[in-house]
């Protein structure tokens, strides 16, 4: 096992700067994950660990040895890629036992590593079938099993679980981590899926446009986001962020008016006419009543229009917007609630759980 090192590591590509300035640790035997929007620079940084991609400037250290210039084979570390990559013409034994092969273990340690990954994926009974003749499901177990049979230092993942249906992604996603767990091989994680993020990870390294916006716990980004981009990312469905206007007791929101909270007021000195982006989680917004009241606004009461009424089960997710405004919102109701696409009704926000951004840079300024 072995810590992984990157200090201010950038990769650029001709004119494009892939990542900049990339700066973490993960200590041996965690479990992080790098997430965020689609050309982020998640699968450059791992494909960079690996050594499949060269460091443009900084260093890179796999366990306390720098690696920028050793090449991908020798820095014992496995990769799983979102396609499989399996080899067609050899059978689920032969795939896994690659890596041991190469090594040139021998066959006693080969077969006792291949029947301990093999049960622990629940793929024992498939060992003598070619990779054609497995599910989906089936052939991505084997191409993790082929990586963790040679007990790497590092584990990385780029999206394993893109290519499987949601209930065998949700399935797939729980053996990993229990795999983590008994194994405690440090592993580096890359996805664009935010409960895979939240639901896996030790520390989640949040990235957008190559740089990194933020790197916590889980639960720590959720509930205090660096900035606005974090915000939004994390959480399912995202955070409301809308524009405002600062009038000295509230906020002019959509033509509507919104009560400051005086903790927000106090550690957030505004001015009237100042505009602010605030923030709210759709947990936090919930339904007063069917119609809203003419004295809806002097109780720090929102009306809102229904555009989409989405029930989930558990829940209904509730999108609509503010009347003759461009403020969108997402609401979670219960899932007895009741309404249709063209309702007008009220809303009310806990103002405790009001965040504030700087309209212009995005940086979180409450709390």
């Amino acid at each position: 096992m072995a810590n992984v090192q990157l200090e201010e590591i950038t990769r650029q590509f001709e004119n494009v700067l892939a990542i900049e300035n990339i700066t973490f640790e993960v200590p041996d035997g965690q479990f992080w994950v790098l997430v965020g929007p689609s050309g982020c620079g998640k699968s450059t940084i791992l494909r960079t660990i690996a050594g499949l991609e060269s460091v443009s400037n900084g260093n890179l250290y796999i366990g306390d040895v720098l690696v920028n210039h050793v090449p991908a084979r020798q820095r014992d570390v496995a990769m799983v890629f979102q396609n499989y990559a399996l080899y067609p013409h050899m059978t689920v034994a032969e795939n896994l036992s690659f890596g041991l092969r190469m090594r040139k273990a021998d066959k006693a340690t080969i077969e006792r590593q291949v029947e301990k990954v093999a049960r622990s994926l629940d793929i024992f009974h498939l060992l003598d079938r070619k990779p054609k003749q497995l599910s989906g499901g089936q052939q991505q177990r084997v191409a993790l099993g082929r990586a963790i049979a040679r007990e790497p230092k590092v584990f990385l993942l780029d999206e394993p679980l893109s290519n499987l249906d949601a209930q065998l992604r949700d399935d797939t996603r729980v053996q990993l981590k229990q795999l983590h767990q008994q194994l405690g091989i440090t592993t580096i994680y890359v996805t664009h899926d935010q409960v895979e993020a939240m639901t896996l990870a030790d520390q989640i390294v949040v990235l957008d446009r190559g740089r990194i916006q933020q790197i916590g716990e889980p639960q720590a980004i959720y509930a205090k986001p660096a900035n606005r981009m974090v915000a939004m990312f994390l959480g399912n469905p995202p955070m409301n962020v809308f524009r405002t206007i600062y009038t000295g007791e509230g906020f002019q929101v959509g033509g509507q008016f919104l009560p400051c909270p005086s903790e927000l007021q106090i550690r957030l000195p505004l001015v009237p006419a100042q505009t602010v982006d605030l923030g709210i989680r759709p947990e936090y917004v919930e339904f007063t009543n069917p119609k809203g009241t003419e004295d809806a606004e002097s109780r720090g009461e929102l009306r809102m229009e229904v555009s989409v009424v989405e029930p989930l089960g558990r829940e209904t997710l509730v999108r609509g917007c503010l009347p003759e405004s461009e403020v969108l919102l997402d609401v979670v109701a219960p899932s007895d609630w009741r309404g249709h696409p063209g309702d007008r009704i009220g809303i009310q926000f806990d103002l405790n759980q009001l965040f504030a951004f700087d309209p212009t840079t995005g940086d979180a300024l409450y709390p």
